[in-house]
């Protein structure tokens, strides 16, 4: 898969914040340890996107495969000029396994990383974690740092082990790094480990993710900053078709959204 992944060739990663592109690095490097991976087809044009935001260059690069247990896991990487830069990951199962969602997000200016959140999210109906996840995230050493950052009201769907902070300097940042990459071998190793489910559990693990999706597209700032460098209709269209796109239906089987 190495050919596949292409993590040599130029990337917007290689021009951003060193966590960025350290993390994005790892992520791209576990996947292709862990997972099966084959492509994944975005809509028409949503690969590299450009546009402008208050007079400066926005670039938005979006990478996505599937396996055998994930419909979608997708990578964007965004730069505003030379002030803003952005990493965000979510990891979206196949209905037919009982898994949560992986997701990450970092946002760096010339002042250094101003959020870093990692988590594993529940999709049960429950909304908890199996006691397997529960076992290992609860052995994960517990990372001190200075500055953690209060949640948004919406955000309901993490999970106990959700780490949200502003690192303040390269130990905090390489600390953060350290727990997003456990939090993502963990969750690999127990994807491949996975077994499908009936198929009315699949409709309670859909609805879950559906709440999860749902509650991300309330996220006003990632919204904001769409509409102003290309407007509410691309933007309302971004996010629900690349961001957070759920299908509304299981088929015999599975539903691709591609």
């Amino acid at each position: 898969m190495t050919e596949m992944l292409e993590t040599t060739q130029p990337s917007l990663r290689q021009e951003q914040h060193p966590l960025i592109c350290q993390l994005a690095n790892l992520i791209l490097d576990y996947w292709q340890r862990y997972l099966d991976l084959s492509p994944y087809s975005l809509p028409e044009g949503l690969g590299y996107v450009e546009g402008k935001l208050e007079g400066e260059r926005l670039r938005i690069e979006n990478r996505c495969y599937q396996t055998p247990q994930f419909r979608k896991l997708h990578l964007e990487l965004a730069k505003v000029g030379n002030n803003l830069d952005i990493l965000h990951c979510v990891m979206f199962p196949r209905t037919q396994y009982p898994l949560p969602m992986f997701g990450c997000d970092i946002v760096a200016g010339k002042a250094g990383v101003s959020a870093a959140i990692a988590d594993i999210s529940p999709t049960s109906p429950e909304k908890t974690l199996s006691e397997n996840y529960k076992l290992e995230l609860s052995a994960l050493p517990d990372h001190k740092f200075a500055q953690p950052r209060e949640l948004p009201s919406w955000a309901d769907i993490f999970s106990e082990f959700c780490l949200f902070v502003r690192p303040q300097n390269d130990a905090e940042e390489q600390n953060f790094l350290k727990q997003a990459s456990s939090f993502l071998k963990i969750h690999c190793q127990q994807a491949v480990q996975a077994q499908p489910v009936s198929l009315p559990q699949q409709k309670l693990y859909l609805a879950g993710q559906n709440y999860y999706c749902t509650k991300q597209q309330q996220n006003d700032k990632t919204r904001r900053v769409l509409e102003k460098a290309f407007g509410p209709d691309w933007a309302e269209y971004y996010m629900k078709s690349v961001l957070f796109d759920v299908p509304e239906t299981i088929a015999t089987g599975e539903v691709l959204p591609n």
